[in-house]
């Protein structure tokens, strides 16, 4: 049963894999044509950004890829799951984002690589609640050192958490 899980895993991401690079290539290429040929675009901001969603291609790869025995062909890993949600999922919208910028900048002009801000952007508001969250388990919150989200619950009651054995004593 765990070996057709791996097995359908891997062939997920080989179609995963193949659709992102194909797309890839064909926006890329679209984008270079039209600069030569229709509309000149900047060039110079295109390598510079696209470079980020280069960088998250070659991971996606690295991490996704099912990689087989040289010579018996059997699969020895299926890769991570590329439909993991957190960086994997980030990975995917910064090279959605660079795609959706790329169409606009060719229709519309250069102004509106402006959108791609949004990739650091959505990437420090994540950092922010992140170093928020570990402050507040660390106990660092600004409510007299309580962890963010326990300062409503009653002082004579122990928090949830340990194994079994330590909340039944409590």
């Amino acid at each position: 049963m765990a070996q057709k899980a791996t097995k359908a895993r891997a062939k997920s991401n080989v179609e995963s894999l193949k659709n992102l690079h194909l797309c890839s290539l064909c926006i890329n290429v679209l984008f270079l044509l039209w600069h030569f040929f229709f509309k000149s675009r900047s060039l110079l901001t295109y390598f510079l950004l696209s470079i980020p969603a280069f960088l998250c291609e070659y991971a996606l790869e690295r991490a996704g890829r099912p990689k087989y025995h040289p010579q018996t062909g059997a699969l020895v890993s299926a890769g991570d799951d590329l439909k993991n949600a957190g960086l994997t999922e980030y990975m995917f919208d910064c090279v959605w984002i660079t795609w959706a910028a790329l169409t606009l900048v060719m229709l519309f002009g250069n102004w509106m690589w402006l959108l791609w801000s949004v990739v650091p952007a959505f990437a420090l508001y994540k950092g922010s609640a992140l170093l928020s969250m570990a402050r507040g388990m660390m106990g660092m919150g600004g409510s007299g050192g309580m962890p963010q989200g326990m300062e409503g619950m009653p002082q004579d009651q122990p928090a949830q958490g340990g194994n079994r054995k330590q909340r039944r004593k409590a």
